[in-house]
């Protein structure tokens, strides 16, 4: 038997980490254009389409629907697609969906996001009323003051707004049925996967209130405020929601520094932080952040091969102090004087004889005083 899957489209590595992202009702995967390919760069993302909404088939969903029926349907996407754990990060509807993997499905999660959402919507009663509006009269109407209800004044997406028009009508309402029937707040405290909260300081639909009560229920959460971010949080402030996501998914920056310490030592990191001024804090910091918070923290390659990568490329373009710090951070690392010998003797080969000289006479200088301390 075909199984219909949500529509969806993938970016990045597919040996990479999935990261899962969910839309706000009324929107499609477009909602997250500015976030998702800068986090493909380093996770298999994975956006998908509510039922009804942008390419996924409106038969998905039906008349009183739940948040667990979308759920079950995310779920069936990836496996799908070999994604046995996922990160997951949603909007409003697709935050309630989140809400609802990390409470029934917790196995299935590696860390859950949930922005501009809520444990519960307001109450079954608004939902219904629009569910039979849209039944009887389309969508039109409500997309007429979706600028209002997703944004700031003065800021829209027009192709966000264009799929809230063209949105299915019998799917949408099936979906606010699902947001009638939706209330988790007793079950918060049982959510274990680390859990961020991103809430719009502007958002009228899902306040900041409401992202607060959930980080005050769930343990261990992280909330994080926007300012001047309304509902639609990806699409208006897309670069202050990457920011928090990249934090929440791949740790702070400060592991780099941590990093830099243990292979550098804290008497070269001390100097070079004595020495920083507001001419170089960016630059500091951009070393600290990518070097050492991205490159020497990838664990494809262990530190001991990456001082041998790093001594060979110093070797090749005759930086020779910075060879000689890194011989020091080789040591650190476990190579013995001799292997750091047969590294430099190699980049006699590759890199030039009279290179090769000049290196062999820092990296001399440099264990000789090793052996005097």
């Amino acid at each position: 038997m075909t199984v219909t899957l949500l529509n969806h489209l993938a970016e990045g590595p597919a040996s990479a980490p999935p990261l899962l992202l969910g839309p706000s009702l009324g929107t499609s995967l477009a909602l997250w254009d500015g976030v998702a390919p800068e986090l493909s760069a380093g996770h298999r993302v994975i956006r998908w389409d509510l039922p009804g909404h942008g390419g996924s088939a409106a038969d998905l969903i039906a008349a009183g629907a739940t948040v667990g029926d979308l759920a079950g349907l995310v779920l069936a996407l990836a496996d799908a697609l070999g994604a046995d754990r996922f990160a997951y990060a949603g909007v409003s509807l697709g935050g309630a969906v989140g809400l609802h993997l990390a409470v029934h499905h917790p196995e299935r999660l590696s860390s859950l996001a949930v922005l501009c959402s809520s444990a519960h919507f307001g109450g079954a009663a608004p939902w219904r009323e629009r569910a039979e509006r849209v039944r009887r009269e389309g969508l039109g109407w409500l997309a007429e003051t979706a600028d209002a209800r997703w944004f700031t004044p003065g800021f829209s997406v027009p192709e966000l707004v264009r799929d809230h028009r063209t949105a299915d009508p019998e799917a949408y309402a099936a979906c606010c049925d699902a947001l009638a029937a939706f209330d988790l707040r007793d079950r918060l405290a049982e959510i274990t996967v680390p859990t961020l909260l991103v809430a719009g300081r502007e958002d009228p639909a899902t306040p900041p209130a409401h992202l607060r009560e959930i980080a005050d229920a769930v343990p261990g959460a992280t909330l994080v405020e926007l300012p001047g971010a309304s509902h639609l949080a990806p699409a208006q402030v897309p670069r202050a929601v990457l920011g928090a996501l990249a934090a929440h998914l791949d740790g702070p920056p400060a592991s780099g520094l941590a990093v830099r310490r243990e292979v550098l030592g804290d008497a070269h990191v001390d100097r070079a932080q004595a020495r920083q001024t507001p001419f170089t804090a960016r630059f500091q910091d951009f070393i600290s952040r990518y070097a050492w918070g991205e490159i020497w923290t990838d664990p494809t390659l262990s530190r001991r091969e990456r001082s041998m990568i790093t001594l060979t490329a110093l070797v090749a373009h005759g930086h020779y102090d910075e060879l000689a710090m890194h011989v020091r951070a080789a040591r650190r690392n476990g190579l013995t004087p001799e292997e750091i010998g047969a590294v430099l003797l190699q980049t006699a080969v590759y890199c030039g004889v009279p290179a090769a000289n000049s290196a062999f006479a820092t990296a001399q200088r440099v264990l000789a005083e090793e052996e005097t301390d």
